[in-house]
């Protein structure tokens, strides 16, 4: 959750202008900074923390610091608050590279706060054409059916099965806005004959399956609602839902629809002014190789951007591989979906979370 101007047009125009109107007028503000790469350089990355800080201090960060002498300073948490500073620092950023989520990397490299993809990251020919919109897509993480298979026990193969009666009052509900609220919604809508331009179906439909067991806002806690039976239903992503259930509840199962699972994918962005063009580069060329891809993939069941990876057998099973697995990931109207963001809350609130 485009309209995209490549990197070599904007290093044409950097050469048309002088030095002293580049010194005089906000050149900055729309002309990635190329160089050599110099030792003791530093990049400063807007991320998520846990596994995926971990996993990118070894296989991103630990071979520029071998290669270049390069330094890192890392700004963890949620993609609302780096959103909001990369945005009110933009074309002057303290950031370097800022991770966002599907919709948000569209809209920040509309809004010049983020560059479009370029091929001088030489895995930008690798990646899914799906993964070539907003930035650089470094990880497929759908958003699908999650429900416990001893108390469901005919199996959830349909985002329709969430309305078999024996269900009701069982559901939690994710909330809205946010990944899940939103595949939610406009699932909802799509598989009883609306949209996201027709969506009052979908909070039709969702108030038909009222009452919910609860409402959830995050997948720990979630997690902490089915360990405690507090519902046995709800939607989330599928592959935090897969590292729980084989690390601490057996029991869940992760579903497939027929109609597909919804898109969702981690971007790394590279800033608009960012002053470490070419060592940023090399920091997303990293996240896309081999060894990273298979990390995240092995780890925490993140599904790879790119097609030029040998996965193992028995892990494909668990991850979407491939272009016809990619092409049947749900995509949405995001432009469409932000601009309704405001009135689809405040309806959310009204008619299905009070």
């Amino acid at each position: 959750m485009t309209d995209r101007t490549p990197h070599r047009g904007l290093s044409r125009r950097k050469f048309a202008f002088t030095l002293g109107s580049a010194l005089a007028a906000p050149a900055i503000l729309s002309l990635p900074v190329r160089a050599q790469i110099a030792r003791g350089s530093e990049l400063v990355i807007g991320i998520w923390g846990g596994a995926q800080e971990r996993i990118v201090r070894e296989h991103c960060a630990k071979p520029l610091e071998e290669r270049y002498g390069a330094r890192f300073n890392y700004v963890l948490g949620g993609t609302v608050e780096r959103r909001a500073r990369a945005y009110a620092e933009r074309g002057r950023p303290s950031f370097d590279i800022v991770y966002l989520n599907i919709f948000e990397s569209r809209q920040a490299v509309r809004d010049g706060v983020t560059q479009a993809p370029s091929e001088r990251v030489p895995q930008f020919a690798a990646l899914y054409d799906v993964a070539k919109l907003g930035g650089y897509g470094v990880a497929f993480n759908p958003v699908t059916i999650v429900y416990d298979k001893r108390k469901v026990t005919t199996p959830i193969t349909s985002w329709r099965d969430l309305w078999r009666p024996e269900l009701r009052g069982r559901i939690i509900w994710p909330s809205y806005p946010g990944a899940q609220g939103t595949a939610a919604l406009v699932m909802s809508a799509r598989v009883w004959g609306g949209s996201e331009q027709a969506i009052d179906i979908g909070f039709r439909k969702i108030q038909e399956l009222k009452p919910f067991a609860a409402i959830q806002g995050s997948q720990d806690q979630l997690f902490q609602m089915f360990d405690q039976g507090v519902g046995d239903v709800s939607v989330e992503f599928g592959s935090f839902t897969r590292s729980y259930a084989e690390t601490r509840n057996p029991n869940i199962e992760v579903a497939t629809p027929s109609e597909g699972q919804a898109i969702a994918m981690n971007v790394a962005c590279i800033t608009v002014g960012t002053r470490n063009q070419a060592l940023a580069e090399e920091w997303v060329n990293l996240h896309l190789s081999a060894p990273c891809q298979l990390e995240f993939a092995q780890r925490i069941y993140y599904s790879p951007t790119v097609r030029n990876l040998t996965i193992p057998d028995a892990l494909r099973t668990k991850l979407i591989v491939g272009e016809q697995q990619v092409a049947g990931l749900v995509d949405f109207d995001w432009d469409l979906i932000i601009r309704n963001q405001a009135a689809w809350t405040s309806r959310f609130n009204r008619e299905i979370g009070g």
